[in-house]
């Protein structure tokens, strides 16, 4: 258990129904929006009766977790969520980028219309998403990402880059209006739409490449607002 505190962060109801695929996510999702925070002390006893599942799912989750370099698992010891390494950070952001920037220039190229139209309602969304809803506007901007990726014929990809970036997406959630504005989010995916309606794959990946890049410029400045929450 986090020492001195609940855990107000789960959805218990639903996790009785689907286990460990559910454990993991939720508690995947608690670290990346900071709800469960670097250097929080974790019980598998206590977050399986929070569950209310055996521990054999909450240890499963642990262990993917930790492979994604989320927590650490420090047998008799017990188990920490890691803090944010800003060498895995640029280390998944050059893999995310590899992929998305391949998968935009396909979705520029394949795209239909009702793809298109799937992105358009996802970014009206996204705009209306409020100020202070984090967590929204990372799912929502999360199911646009996906969407590109589909939208061309690499949603696979995507679900493989998913395991990939943990450690990104919780430097994206924090970047959310602190370096980086909502509206500007949703004006740089309008303009990637644009390319993939007007079929230009060239224009398409600079886009993205430009939307992905701010993380990285704004990363030095997260680093020292936020020093508590990095190892490096």
């Amino acid at each position: 258990m986090i020492e001195g505190r609940e855990f107000p962060f789960f959805d218990t109801d639903r996790a009785r129904k689907t286990r460990g695929d559910f454990v993991l996510a939720e508690m995947r999702r608690a670290i990346v929006e900071l709800r469960l925070r670097p250097g929080d002390q974790l019980s598998e006893a206590e977050i399986a009766r929070q569950f209310g599942v055996s521990r054999q799912p909450v240890r499963e989750a642990f262990i993917k977790l930790a492979q994604a370099r989320l927590l650490s698992v420090r047998p008799q010891r017990g188990t920490l969520v890691r803090f944010i390494s800003k060498q895995d950070v640029e280390n998944a952001h050059f893999v995310r980028e590899a992929i998305e920037v391949a998968a935009v220039r396909k979705a520029a190229l394949k795209a239909d219309e009702a793809a298109i139209s799937e992105l358009r309602e996802l970014v009206a969304k996204l705009s209306t998403v409020p100020t202070k809803d984090h967590a929204k506007f990372m799912q929502l901007d999360e199911a646009f990402h996906e969407a590109v990726a589909r939208s061309g014929g690499t949603g696979h990809a995507w679900h493989i880059l998913e395991g990939l970036k943990s450690q990104l997406d919780r430097v994206r959630f924090l970047a959310i209006d602190e370096v980086t504005s909502a509206s500007a989010i949703v004006a740089e995916h309008s303009a990637i739409i644009d390319a993939i309606a007007d079929r230009s794959p060239q224009l398409a990946e600079d886009r993205m490449r430009a939307h992905m890049a701010e993380i990285l410029v704004s990363l030095p400045r997260l680093v020292q607002a936020h020093s508590d929450l990095f190892s490096d």
